[in-house]
């Protein structure tokens, strides 16, 4: 039952991006996007009631800064949360970092936390916590895959998972002494105020695929990028982003703009984590094995990158890699006599260890590093500097959020 959803998902998810052909996904096609309108009418009446107050937002007193998209994945969101996160910690704010958690397993029980005089807090108010800034409390399959990563980066910077965010940012306020919370994928999370919206634009696919969920990846229609205070387009190669930042200017006229790209920094061995630089992979016979949102584009940057990628073995978005699959795919890279295998970093957390390992396996290592706006990205981290620990208002008006 497994392997056929996750079948459907590739599935579904080659249809939307145009990789699925014939009469069968054509039909889905056009189903899809009658249900876009839909879709538009749901979403535009949620940001009406809470932009009249018909919809309860929590204000919890605290700096809170919303890092997200208008499109479903692949825009390079956590090395972004984790390069603020680093920097506003390494400014001597005290950062906690909130996620839903997307696709990580519920626990068992919830996890045994004791406030400052020693009651115990109760199950229904305990949000995951991955991390306390300083030890790792949950393995990846229950803190989900972003939530580990980022814990696994950012010692002195804590991670909590709730669906329930507001949850999860009092916690945060309350026993992690947070006085700065980092709402990670929270443009669309409007159930917790947010005091500044950073919103993510991929200059290879702005708007995704420029149409609305389920038809295409665009979560809230173009207009809704008002909302953004700071603008960071990722994915730059450095050519003119001129043209994109008119376009973006037809939606948010005051938003500042930051440029960046996101660059492969090193290998890492996923076992022995001994690391390589990148020219480690010239001229190497390589097989890829990913599950993200876009693989194509990892896989071109490994090519770039000079490697031969022979074998491609792609999953949907936040597999769970099996024993079985990983010691399969293995097996073929080792009859194809594949120098090394690479996946990302993200998919590393969910990679098992096989019982043999005679293809190395590494992920490429990814970055954030600011080409144009460095002045911009200074105004902002001290604009978050300056905020008291405590705050009594919030950044922004809500009539921001646009019908």
């Amino acid at each position: 039952m497994k392997e056929q959803l996750d079948e459907l998902e590739r599935w579904g998810s080659d249809v939307i991006f145009g990789r699925a052909k014939g009469f069968r996904a054509t039909v889905m096609r056009m189903l899809m996007l009658a249900l876009s309108g839909l879709y538009r009418l749901i979403v535009q009446t949620r940001l009406c009631l809470f932009r009249k107050n018909w919809k309860q937002q929590h204000h919890l007193g605290t700096l809170v800064v919303s890092i997200g998209n208008l499109t479903v994945g692949g825009t390079g969101k956590t090395p972004v949360v984790e390069l603020l996160a680093r920097t506003l910690r390494d400014r001597g704010r005290t950062v906690s970092i909130l996620s839903r958690g997307y696709k990580s397993k519920k626990l068992d029980e919830p996890q045994k936390w004791k406030r400052a005089d020693g009651t115990p807090i109760p199950g229904d108010l305990m949000p995951k916590v991955v991390s306390t800034g300083r030890a790792i409390l949950l393995e990846s399959k229950f803190a989900g895959d972003e939530p580990f990563m980022l814990a696994s980066n950012l010692d002195g910077v804590s991670v909590v998972v709730d669906k329930n965010r507001v949850k999860g940012g009092r916690f945060a306020i309350r026993e992690l002494l947070a006085d700065t919370l980092l709402l990670d994928d929270g443009m669309q999370y409007l159930n917790l105020a947010h005091g500044i919206d950073i919103v993510l634009v991929d200059a290879t696919a702005p708007f995704g695929t420029e149409a609305l969920l389920p038809r295409g990846t665009l979560r809230e229609p173009k207009k809704n990028l008002r909302r953004a205070s700071y603008i960071f387009i990722t994915k730059c190669d450095g050519s003119s982003n001129e043209a994109l930042i008119e376009r973006l200017r037809k939606y948010n006229r005051v938003a500042e703009i930051i440029e960046c790209t996101h660059g492969p920094k090193y290998l890492q061995n996923l076992f022995t984590h001994e690391r390589e630089p990148l020219s480690f992979l010239e001229g190497k016979y390589t097989a890829a094995i990913s599950g993200i949102a876009v693989p194509e584009n990892f896989e071109r940057q490994v090519e770039r990158l000079g490697a031969k990628v022979e074998i491609r073995r792609r999953f949907s978005d936040h597999h769970r890699f099996s024993r079985k699959e990983i010691s399969k795919f293995l097996s073929r890279c080792t009859e194809r006599d594949m120098d090394l295998i690479v996946t990302t970093e993200k998919d590393a957390v969910r990679f098992p260890r096989p019982a043999q390992i005679e293809v190395p396996v590494y992920f490429l290592r990814i970055e954030v590093q600011i080409l144009k706006g460095h002045d911009v990205w200074e105004r902002l981290i001290d604009r978050l500097c300056r905020a008291p620990a405590t705050e009594g208002h919030i950044m922004r008006s809500r009539g921001s959020y646009p019908v």
